[in-house]
């Protein structure tokens, strides 16, 4: 192997895409579908957490919080490039 070569090998969290904030991110949704599930079980079955407020917290935790986690990247300032 060239020395150029082993200069462009990344250490696996050198490349690794998340940050604090993904992780804070995931773990929102996390709580979020969490707390969506308890209310939805607690619930009787024609309440207003069972009908509506559940189901606003479920689909905010998997369809906006979690994929916005995987997806989110900080931005790099053009210096560090």
């Amino acid at each position: 192997m060239s020395n150029k070569n082993a200069n462009k090998s990344v250490h696996l969290f050198e490349g690794w895409a998340f940050g604090k904030t993904n992780y804070i991110l995931f773990t929102v949704g996390v709580v979020s579908l969490l707390v969506g599930y308890a209310l939805m079980a607690a619930g009787t079955v024609n309440s207003f957490q069972s009908l509506t407020l559940a189901p606003i917290l479920l689909f905010a935790g998997y369809v906006v919080i979690i994929p916005l986690a995987l997806v989110y990247r900080e931005k790099v300032p053009k210096n560090n490039q």
